[in-house]
């Protein structure tokens, strides 16, 4: 295994990897980190918790956009916690880890989304959580045709068709102003700073400066036009936040 890893270590870089960063919940009884129940899961830049493979953690289940299973052993407690997992609601894709001995004992009956060998290398990791999370997120468009749409104030905003509309005009953005200006508007009147928006924005893998979150805050606005540009707020000496109302501005803001 160990030496697997290191290859893996050596075939995978972060710009290699999706910069989709999920919210996973590890569910094991084994002690230590993520790494020794799926090692690959310790290289991808995912925000792990982990909790015990018990009925208990149902009491207040974090909220998170993915659940990984350990049944490697005590595969009948680990199908029965699958079953509370999936009969509660979670509502969030359940992906079970498995030894290669283990996926005799898989079948529909477990009512889980994906089972994954603990051997998988990152890359499937990777694209076993995006396509878990992509479905679930399918699901909830298909039930519910407006999911997709984030309104604040005049803005809405179509994350399926990446289009934009500010009182019903639409906005001619690129791909980084769109995502820069969702991200926001998903957190109206938090404050984030450059280097915060960098992040969840251009990845971790990139490699420039924060002047880059600048230059596109002042495209955007340009695009928002004089009437909108205000929605973005600059709060000295600390960031970018969204503002519902462009008009209602405090004296701690300023337009960079």
């Amino acid at each position: 295994m160990r030496g697997k890893l290191t290859r893996w270590c050596a075939a995978f870089t972060p710009s290699t990897l999706s910069a989709l960063m999920a919210r996973i919940l590890l569910l094991t009884n084994t002690l230590g980190a993520s790494a020794e129940v799926l090692p690959a899961l310790a290289l991808l830049q995912h925000q792990v918790r982990i909790l015990p493979a018990e009925g208990s953690v149902l009491v207040d289940v974090p909220e998170v956009d993915c659940v990984f299973l350990d049944a490697r052993r005590e595969l009948p407690a680990a199908k029965a916690l699958t079953y509370l997992l999936t009969s509660t609601g979670i509502g969030c894709p359940v992906i079970v880890i498995a030894t290669e001995g283990g996926l005799s004992a898989m079948s529909a009956e477990w009512g889980v989304d994906d089972v994954i060998l603990d051997t998988a290398g990152p890359a499937e990791v990777e694209a076993r959580i995006r396509i878990a999370i992509g479905k679930i997120e399918a699901q909830r468009i298909a039930a519910d045709p407006t999911s997709g749409e984030i309104r604040s104030g005049e803005v809405v905003i179509d994350e399926r068709s990446y289009t934009a509309k500010i009182r019903g005009n639409s906005l001619d953005l690129t791909f980084k102003e769109f995502e820069l200006l969702k991200y926001l508007a998903q957190h109206p009147g938090r404050v984030f700073t450059r280097s915060q928006l960098l992040q969840e924005i251009w990845g971790y893998d990139y490699f420039g400066g924060t002047r880059t979150v600048d230059v596109h805050i002042r495209r955007l606005r340009s695009k928002l036009g004089p009437e909108f540009e205000a929605i973005i707020g600059t709060v000295r000496n600390v960031g970018y936040r969204f503002t519902i109302n462009g008009k209602e501005t405090s004296l701690s803001e300023q337009n960079s």
